[in-house]
């Protein structure tokens, strides 16, 4: 059985929480708290194996409760968080910095239209969470070059460095801060632009893109129909919009889009039409997440000449996209995290001859 510690001030949503959770065969809930402060308590004498937290309470929030799980007892963190709330919605990325590992739109009640969705993706998320090696990216150090050894890029990488036009990345849970600490260790000068697909709930995306800026030195944007990809600028696939690239770098959108492998953006999408029109001159990679999503047009994007990556293992929160892209060997590299950005930067700024003779 799953043990979870369930967080809320509010007496209907920590009832609405536990209801659920119960629900599921495989989940038990081992303890309620209505604050951060009487979270921490709890977890001097028991260890559940997640947490799921709101973000605001009195006397605790969930931010700084998160912290001091962090710092003393490191558990997995799940925020639930009320997409109608800017405020919240901002303070859910700030609670991933804390060290949170993911966070959910909070289900609404049983007469509520998205209490089945909302519900299913909470025990889902309880669940997949548990299963994989909790691990919290570390993103507040500076990656040195050095840590790429030389026969991680290969001939056919020299050939390609200078004139990659386009960087593309897929990625679901853990993706924000995994997104986060690859930005933040990459030279902001690349000369291409990064188009990137990450499957979020409804309604937070802009936080996402918001927090980002702020965090990282790129400029960074939710794209737009008909935009051209700037050199060195970041764009972000919308709510429920599929986003595609020209060979002349023109974003597009697909309106109404229907779902692909169950979601809205999908890298599937996004990495068909690089592999399409911008072929051997891109680089595509697939991040930390549950599904397969992205993994077969990795593989198409590496058919037609692209330099592919795939997160190892060890790094990623959930190794579900990037397991299948290795099964399937849609990747020329299977790399760490913090190796990542690394080589993005050598083969973008054509820095291979020199470096890998150091």
């Amino acid at each position: 059985m799953i043990k979870v510690l369930v967080v809320d001030d509010s007496p209907v949503a920590q009832e609405l929480l536990v209801y659920i959770l119960q629900n599921d065969p495989k989940i038990t809930v081992i303890g309620r708290a209505n604050n951060g402060k009487e979270a921490l308590t709890f977890l001097q004498s028991k260890r559940p194996d997640i947490v799921v937290m709101d973000i605001q309470m009195p006397e605790m929030d969930g931010i700084e409760a998160t912290r001091r799980i962090m710092e003393t007892n490191p558990l997995p963190i799940i925020m639930v968080s009320s997409f109608w709330n800017p405020k919240e919605k901002e303070k859910t990325f700030i609670a991933l910095d804390a060290g949170a590992v993911a966070f959910i739109e909070k289900p609404g009640g049983v007469q509520h239209q998205n209490h089945e969705t909302t519900s299913r993706h909470l025990t889902n998320m309880v669940k997949l969470l548990s299963n994989s090696e909790f691990l919290r990216p570390k993103a507040d150090k500076a990656i040195q070059a050095t840590c790429i050894k030389n026969e991680v890029i290969l001939e056919k990488d020299r050939e390609a460095a200078g004139k990659l036009k386009l960087i593309a990345i897929g990625a679901s849970t853990g993706g924000p801060q995994t997104i986060q600490m690859l930005l933040k260790n990459l030279n902001k000068k690349i000369p291409v632009p990064v188009l990137i697909v990450q499957h979020i709930a409804p309604g937070f995306v802009n936080g996402m893109v918001e927090w980002l800026a702020k965090t990282t030195s790129f400029a960074i944007h939710v794209a737009h129909d008909k935009e051209n990809a700037l050199p060195g600028h970041v764009y972000f696939a919308p709510d429920g919009h599929h986003m595609g690239v020209k060979s002349n770098l023109t974003i597009f959108l697909e309106n109404n889009s229907v779902p692909e492998n169950g979601v809205c953006p999908s890298a599937s999408f996004l990495f068909r039409s690089v592999a399409e029109n911008i072929r051997e001159k891109a680089i595509g990679v697939l991040l930390t997440g549950m599904g397969k999503d992205g993994a077969q047009e990795l593989k198409m994007m590496r058919e037609r000449g692209a330099i592919t990556i795939a997160q190892d293992k060890n790094t990623s929160i959930v190794y579900g996209m990037p397991a299948e892209a290795k099964k399937i060997e849609a990747a020329t590299h299977i790399l760490p995290i913090h190796d990542i950005p690394v080589i993005l930067e050598k083969l973008t700024l054509n820095r291979c001859a020199s470096q890998l003779n150091k």
